[in-house]
């Protein structure tokens, strides 16, 4: 996928101009795609110890062992060793709850489509009157908000039922969730979960309405599972679509294990920790030209050193799309991240990719992040060290690129369009942002009182620079443009007005060699 179609025409102009009044820069920016799942036929490992072929239609009974005599991927998943691979024919496998805790390889046949869904047809449903019909269903998934968030606050913006993991899709078609049955419209559903059903205002009749039954996909952990020890290393996953989960589609396990969707997932480290203690219960996973879609909350949770995300979309997901957490030398680029926070949740931090919890040096090169009207985009935050985001487009979201308290981040030759803030570094230190393109979407620098005495989410602060410690950003050579109808300054540095008796040192070690562009009426 090459950029997208909505890009203002005024857009080549600005990266020509960036090639002319920055040489530097010409030589840095995004590479123009592809992005996002490239369509292949695959081969089989040649090194594979042991080859399982699964089909929706597989026999759990089967080997496996050719392709004509297919297991099923529940089946297989409890056979396979390190090395061995699953390889899958194409169609719709309605399943979930999958573990692993071997270093396999997953693709499909050849260049067949297999897609994992979360969901199960409803299809016995009852006529009620003004048009409402009903359906009991089983496995039902109820939630609530993380215990951080702030109802005082947020209450009234965002209702108690979207924080339920369940979904509904007609015809493929995502409805949303409302409070009651008066509510029902052509496009929204609401579950009685006391009673346990399912309640539309649409006529099922010869339509597709599907419901999530499961909770995840697959989750890899460092645990004995199917009477074998971990090995420690995470799969390989190519060419795979995974849609339709309540909660997550993949998690990568930590320490702590997975926890209930209502208890914090990040927690693991907790507190300043030595990166030595944590990242290496699976490490080398790798997702690529894989396809995550429509999960109630996240894509996938990843932990775990060395993770590679390449060539991926993810899309039409809840609070974050990928979440990588506590992990080191991890790659993620040429992906698509669009359409995070669908939800419209209020007070929860969205971001289309979450690098969270100490990780270090996790490079984000080179991905498309588009259509976040109510989302960020990339946001590092909490004691992360040495990151690096470059050659990434950035369009359409609440702030394109958040650093937050965290050390040491490379910025460079990214194009940020139409974002509140292109950039924000906040409570942090040594972040270089170079040779970046800024179109309707300011750079903002700042730093406040924060500290860990008395902060709302408690250890959070004391993994990041203390408050006289957030200072030696350097700013140098970025095009800045802004309409004539955008308001506000085009760069912004702030501070907070206690700190500025104590803090008398600027934020920024170097600033220089920068152009702004306010664009004038009818240009």
């Amino acid at each position: 996928m090459n950029f997208p179609h909505t890009f203002s025409l005024r857009t080549p102009r600005i990266l020509f101009a960036v090639a002319v009044l920055s040489p530097i820069a010409a030589l840095a920016q995004p590479s123009g795609g592809p992005y996002g799942p490239i369509a292949q036929t695959y081969s089989v490992p040649s090194d594979a110890r042991h080859v399982f072929y699964v089909s929706s239609e597989g026999k759990e009974t089967a080997t496996g062992a050719t392709v004509d005599e297919p297991t099923t991927i529940d089946a297989a998943m409890a056979r396979v060793v390190t090395g061995d691979a699953i390889i899958m024919r194409g169609g719709v496998y309605r399943t979930g709850g999958l573990v692993l805790n071997q270093g396999i390889t997953i693709q499909p046949y050849r260049d067949e489509k297999p897609v994992l869904k979360g969901t199960k047809i409803a299809k016995d449903w009852t006529p009620l009157r003004d048009g409402v019909w009903r359906a009991h269903w089983d496995t039902l998934f109820p939630s609530k908000p993380l215990g951080w968030w702030r109802r005082d606050r947020e209450g009234m913006r965002t209702p108690l039922h979207r924080f339920n993991n369940d979904m509904v899709f007609v015809d493929g078609v995502p409805f949303r969730s409302v409070g009651w049955e008066g509510e029902l419209d052509a496009s929204s559903y609401y579950i009685d979960y006391d009673a346990g059903y399912v309640y539309i205002r649409v006529d099922p009749t010869d339509r597709l309405v599907e419901i999530t039954a499961w909770n995840s996909a697959l989750v890899c952990t460092p645990k004995e599972v199917h009477g074998r020890k971990a090995d420690h290393k995470g799969p390989a996953i190519r060419g795979i679509t995974f849609t339709q989960y309540a909660y997550r589609a993949l998690e990568i396990e930590g320490k702590r294990g997975s926890v209930p969707a209502d208890v914090e997932p990040t927690d693991d480290p907790v507190g300043l920790a030595d990166p030595s203690t944590f990242g290496k219960e699976v490490v080398g996973t790798i997702l690529e030209n894989d396809t995550i879609t429509h999960c109630s909350r996240v894509a996938g949770y990843f932990r775990g050193d060395h993770l590679v995300i390449r060539n991926c979309l993810i899309s039409d997901t809840s609070t974050e799309g990928i979440y990588v957490i506590a992990s080191s030398d991890c790659l993620l680029e040429r992906n698509i991240f669009a359409r995070n926070n669908v939800e419209k949740l209020t007070g929860y931090f969205p971001a289309a990719l979450k690098v969270f919890n100490q990780t270090r040096r996790v490079t984000v090169r080179d991905n498309l992040v588009i259509d976040q009207p109510d989302s960020n985009g990339v946001w590092f935050d909490v004691g992360n060290h040495d990151g690096v985001f470059v050659d990434n487009w950035v369009e359409g979201a609440q702030t394109g690129l958040f650093f937050e308290i965290s050390r040491g981040l490379v910025c460079a030759g990214n194009v940020f369009v139409n974002c509140k803030n292109g950039m924000r570094i906040h409570n942090s230190a040594g972040a270089r942002i170079y040779n970046n393109t800024f179109v309707n979407a300011q750079p903002f620098i700042d730093r406040d009182t924060r500290s860990a005495v008395g902060d709302h989410f408690k250890w959070h602060p004391t993994t990041g620079p203390d408050v006289d410690e957030r200072e030696g950003h350097v700013f140098e050579g970025n095009l800045i443009v802004a309409d004539p109808d955008v308001a506000g300054p085009l760069l912004r540095f702030w501070q907070h007005p206690a700190l500025c008796g104590r803090l008398t040192k600027p934020q920024v070690a170097a600033f220089d060699a920068n152009v702004y562009v306010r664009a004038g009426g009818g240009s």
